[in-house]
Order: structure tokens, then C-alpha cells, then sequence
């Protein structure tokens, strides 16, 4: 593939395979650090946490997690604890990945939990009101 092509084809909002796999790499080092409750913030103690996704940067240098707390309650506070403590993640997560450069970390609450269920809903009360209702049986 040309250099052009993969240019434009990087543009177009595809990721790379490399950030693909820089992302994966993150992220399973991450739930690690932050299942083991080495972060002393009393905004997440006792608090489990999902990371959802991780988008890393073209540049590799910038990653944003999405984060969620198990049952959703208090994701601002919980987001709000993790970019305090982001310095500090990522100096656990340099120990712990082979990379040149460990990106900056940067924290946003995951919405599509919300988003899914919001959908289920609409489509649990849709089901209320038939789309197409029944035909009329005339012995037809």
C-alpha cells in the first residue's frame, strides 16, 4: 500500500493496527493496576471500575479511557479521582508495557451503557404499539 493511500485511509477515522494494539495493551494493563487497589483516593476505594475502550492518539502519545464504576453510580466523582491519579497510572503503566513512549492518560465516563439502555427502552415500549397491525380476518 502506498504511502498516500494509508494516509487517507488513517484520515478517514480508521485506527491503525498499531493503535489498535497499543490501546488493547493499555487497557488490559490498566483493569490490572486498578483491580489490584494500588491507588489510594477515597473517591475509589471499594469502587470497581470498568474500562471499556481505550483510544489512543495517531502519534501514540495521548490515550482516552473510557471508564465506568460497577452500576454506574457516581461516574463523575470516579472520573474526577482517576485524572488525579493519571500522573501516577501512568508511571505503573511505563513499569509494566514494553513501549517506547506510554501515552498520557486521559479519563471520560464510558456513556454507552446509558446509551444501550436507552435504546432498549425505546425499543421494550415500541413493542406497545404494533408497527404493522394486524389484518382484518374477513375469511379472506
Amino acid at each position: 500500500m502506498s504511502r498516500s493511500k494509508k494516509k487517507a485511509r488513517q484520515g478517514s477515522g480508521e485506527k491503525s493496527q498499531r493503535q489498535l494494539r497499543v490501546g488493547e495493551l493499555v487497557r488490559h494493563a490498566l483493569t490490572q493496576i486498578l483491580d489490584r487497589g494500588v491507588v489510594r483516593d477515597p473517591d475509589l476505594a471499594g469502587v470497581a471500575i470498568t474500562v471499556s475502550e481505550i483510544r489512543v492518539s495517531s502519534d501514540l502519545r495521548n490515550a482516552t479511557a473510557y471508564v465506568m464504576p460497577l452500576g454506574g453510580d457516581d461516574c463523575e466523582i470516579v472520573v474526577e479521582a482517576l485524572r488525579r491519579a493519571a500522573p501516577f497510572l501512568r508511571r505503573n503503566l511505563a513499569a509494566r508495557l514494553d513501549l517506547r513512549y506510554v501515552p498520557n492518560l486521559l479519563f471520560e465516563g464510558d456513556a454507552t451503557f446509558d446509551y444501550a439502555g436507552r435504546i432498549n427502552q425505546l425499543l421494550n415500549d415500541s413493542g406497545d404499539s404494533p408497527v404493522n397491525p394486524p389484518a382484518d380476518d374477513d375469511g379472506a
